[in-house]
């Protein structure tokens, strides 16, 4: 018989509309002694103006447990379809087209 204590399974809701998430191609992260803020942030280019779609708040504890997972799951990815490849800071991604410039 084991000393562990039982673990009981925790039942995890998804809402239809946090099904579809949110696009975001910026995150800003800040942080104090006791919490992490990351603002994801949706940019599109020509706007001047953006707008912070959805803020988590995470104990120091929490964003490290993140940080792993998210490393693993980098790594789980890049081992399955190749090396994501990154892009310097004047250069922020593939050119996007999003049609002909609007003229008045």
């Amino acid at each position: 018989m084991s000393n562990q204590p039982k673990k009981n399974p925790i039942n995890i809701e998804l809402t239809d509309e946090t099904a579809m998430g949110i696009y975001s191609n910026l995150a800003i992260i800040n942080h104090s002694v006791s919490e992490f803020v990351i603002d994801f942030v949706s940019i599109m280019p020509g706007v001047q103006k953006a707008k912070v779609r959805s803020r988590v708040i995470l104990t120091p504890q929490h964003a490290k447990k993140f940080l792993r997972a998210l490393q693993e799951n980098i790594r789980r990815f890049e081992a399955t379809h190749g090396v994501i490849k990154e892009y310097d800071d004047k250069h922020q991604g593939p050119p996007v087209n999003f049609g002909p410039q609007g003229e008045a």
